[in-house]
């Protein structure tokens, strides 16, 4: 994101560049670097950046957008923003083939933009299937589609076809931290809005434009925990956490909790402040969760807008906004002085 284009740009960073591209990339390749120099990496990504945001504009364009339309949804889309020219979002078009370009770019941009990188280097697209990160991505997206198209049906909100139409986009959209809309998923079966927002506290993988806390922490949280489990069983036992065929340093493990539980705390913190400050438990409960995992639509009174909020508590979602896109540790890191002595 931006701290990988500040490195790149802005050289006077030396030491500290790399340090800050550690805080940014979590998992077990933070240490990696796709070319030998860090600001030669952040260029190959931007490359891989710029290419997905030219394709997507054209795709947008196929599909029957106006090239403004195309390229204002192009560079939403690929940055996972979630931003439209139209107050009824990408639903304004109510087109089938612009909705699948939608959801097409967005799963792409929730993948590593390392991985595209590989893909695009060696040309081989087995490694989108062989990266235990994507198959955990695309698994976690056909599941939670399923779940919300079967629902939307049973409830008698949609038929299949259109259950299928406004779930896909909408559970791609949502969990993928994008916040596209085409309906309004606060008026669908409770128990969906909340497992949608839930599914976004996943996110993206790392190293892609998704928010969130990243599929690969989940996933090194569940081997974590499970590893625990086992060694209650067997307490003599050496058990490594993979990730793949990767064995993951315990130092990792650890970051990887020290990071969840900064991520708890913040979440636990701003949630108390805006129910202080008047507003109903619901709506501060998604619009925090929304924010920190830059998605966009809450339920309760921000289904529709923020607008309506006090001003204290916009001022609280701002800052969760910048803690959850730069990763919370990224903005901690800056204001460390022992960072800027190195």
């Amino acid at each position: 994101g931006i701290v990988v284009l500040a490195v790149a740009i802005l050289p006077t960073l030396g030491v500290g560049g790399m340090a800050l591209y550690r805080t940014e990339i979590p998992g077990p390749l933070k240490d990696s670097k796709l070319t030998p120099r860090i600001t030669e990496t952040a260029k190959a990504l931007w490359y891989i950046y710029a290419a997905l945001t030219f394709t997507c504009l054209l795709a947008y364009r196929a599909a029957g957008m106006s090239w403004f339309d195309a390229l204002c949804h192009s560079f939403s889309t690929v940055s996972i923003g979630g931003f439209s020219p139209y107050d009824a979002n990408i639903g304004h078009f109510d087109s089938v083939a612009i909705e699948l370009v939608c959801t097409f770019f967005l799963i792409v941009s929730a993948m590593s933009f390392s991985l595209h990188f590989l893909a695009w280097r060696d040309r081989r697209l087995s490694h989108y299937l062989n990266d235990p990160e994507a198959r955990f991505l695309l698994l976690g997206l056909a599941c939670l589609t399923l779940i919300t198209v079967v629902s939307l049906w049973s409830a008698g909100v949609y038929d299949l076809p259109g259950g299928l139409r406004q779930g896909l986009f909408q559970a791609v959209s949502i969990a993928t931290t994008g916040g596209f809309s085409v309906a309004d998923v606060s008026a669908w079966p409770s128990v969906l809005p909340v497992l949608l927002l839930l599914a976004a506290f996943i996110g993206g993988c790392s190293g892609s434009t998704g928010g969130g806390m990243k599929v690969i922490r989940i996933i090194l949280i569940f081997k974590q925990g499970l590893r625990e489990v086992m060694r209650l069983i067997h307490p003599s036992a050496v058990i490594a956490v993979k990730v793949g065929k990767v064995s993951v340093p315990d130092s990792i493990a650890q970051a990887v909790w020290g990071f969840f539980s900064v991520y708890l705390l913040v979440f636990v913190v701003m949630l108390l402040g805006v129910i202080a400050t008047g507003v109903d438990q619901v709506t501060a409960w998604s619009s925090v969760a929304s924010t920190l995992n830059n998605l966009g639509p809450a339920l309760g009174e921000a289904s529709a807008s923020y607008r309506e909020l006090p001003q204290a508590a916009k001022w609280i979602l701002v800052m969760a906004m910048l803690l959850g896109r730069l990763e919370i540790f990224t903005v901690l890191v800056l204001f460390t002085p022992a960072f800027w002595r190195k």
